[in-house]
Parts: C-alpha cells; structure tokens; sequence
C-alpha cells in the first residue's frame, strides 16, 4: 500500500513537470556566449570595471546588511533571550534569522524610503550623477547610525583615526561611523539580554533553592524551572514586550 502510494504520487509530479514543461522543451534552449573582446573605446573599460565593483559589493552585501541596520541588536538580543528561557534550540536559528531580518526592514524602512526618493529616482531619472546618489544615500545611512552611536565609541574611532575632531557631527567619516556603530550595538545588546536574563535568573535560583530544601539533590533544577519560565513568559505575553522593547529603542 505504502509503495503504491509512492508510485501514484511519482507519477502525478512527473505529469505535472512534463505538463508545465512541454511547452520549453519544444522549444530551442537560448545559447549562451560570453566572449571576451579588447574594448574598443575607453568607456567600454570603464563599464567592464564598474560591473566588476558592482558584483563584488553584492557578494559584501551580507555585511553590510549586518554592520549597517539594526539586524546586529536584534539577532543576539532574540538569541540572548532563547538562552535565558533555557531552550537553547527552540526557536530555532532560521526563525531567528527571519524574525531579525523582517524587523529590520521594518526599522529601516524610513531610511530606505529616503534614499529610495533622494537618491535612487533621481539617478535613474539622470537627475543626479553617480556620484552624487551614492553621497546621499550614504548620508542617510550615516544619520541612522549616528543616532544609535554613543558618543565615547564615536571619540574612540575618531582617535584612533587620529583624524580632526569634525565641528558637526554630520561631518564624521563613514568609515569611522561604522565600527563605532557596530560597538555601540553590541553593548546595547547586552544590556539588554542582561535584563532579559534577570526574571529567569530568579526563577532559576528559586526552584534551586526549593529542591535542595527538599533533598532533592539528583533531580535537575533546569528541567523543573523550564515549563515555569515558559509559563511567566506566555502569561506576560514576552515576545509582545521584546519586540516592542526592541522597536522603541530605535527612536
């Protein structure tokens, strides 16, 4: 019975890809060609170099999507809280991953949204140059930065930079600007999982407490305090307060 409902349901995905692809394959499949000729014209090596930065920045777009929003805060401080419940596989990394991925863009938006309008458009409507939407756009993102950067970070980098103290705090460098933002999000996201920590700490340190006076010394207190944890954190409705937590504190 079991192998004849393989074969059925073989047979009924085979049909469908035949039926979806017939049409593709009575068709000639597109040659391609990629031919490597010496440019003709000074612009057409110009074009073949900006296409290869253009591919390279895709391959680091990862890292920026890390060190340049708010994903750094909201990954560990999701992670830190998974921890501090004591199920170290429940949620898992992908849920995580995505949860943190979708809040950020939902945080970002604004910023998006402005270089979208300032920066983007016009470039495509050769309004502005090249040159000058990537200025904009990488003023908007060091805005968003600035705003979460503490300013002892910010003095760090600018020290070890050994550059000018800037009169304007717009005037700071990019490259100075990213470091110290990525510092100032780790420590306020460890603030922030200290806290998370406290409550279950507490509830740990209780039923420790409450199975040692009982003589109970064999039986794990984690495997006793997890569906209490789990319980407090249901009953204050926990990943409402957290990501409302984690949402404001972007203002």
């Amino acid at each position: 019975m079991k192998s004849l409902k393989v074969g059925i349901i073989a047979i009924t995905v085979s049909g469908m890809f035949f039926f979806f692809t017939g049409k593709a394959f009575a068709e000639p499949l597109p040659a391609i060609d990629l031919v490597i000729r010496p440019g003709d014209t000074p612009d057409q090596i110009v074009d073949s170099v900006k296409l290869l930065i253009l591919l390279t920045l895709l391959s680091l777009a990862p890292a920026f999507l890390v060190m340049m929003t708010s994903f750094t805060r909201l990954v560990i401080v999701l992670s830190l809280l998974r921890t501090a419940i004591g199920t170290p596989m429940i949620p898992s990394a992908q849920v995580i991953i995505g949860l943190a991925l979708f809040l950020t863009i939902f945080i970002m938006q604004p910023t998006y949204q402005l270089i979208n309008e300032e920066a983007i458009q016009p470039f495509l409507n050769d309004e502005i140059t090249q040159v000058e939407a990537q200025e904009i756009a990488a003023g908007h993102m060091k805005t968003f930065m600035l705003k979460q950067t503490r300013e002892n970070d910010l003095a760090l980098f600018i020290n070890l930079a050994k550059i000018e103290r800037p009169e304007r705090i717009e005037d700071v460098p990019l490259h100075v600007v990213i470091p110290s933002f990525v510092i100032s999000e780790l420590k306020t996201a460890f603030e922030i999982g200290f806290l998370l920590f406290v409550p279950f700490l507490v509830i740990d340190m209780v039923v420790a407490s409450i199975l040692m006076a009982m003589g109970m010394f064999m039986l794990p207190p984690i495997m006793i305090a997890l569906p209490f944890k789990l319980l407090l954190f249901v009953m204050v409705d926990g990943w409402s307060l957290v990501i409302r937590s984690l949402l404001e504190s972007f203002r």
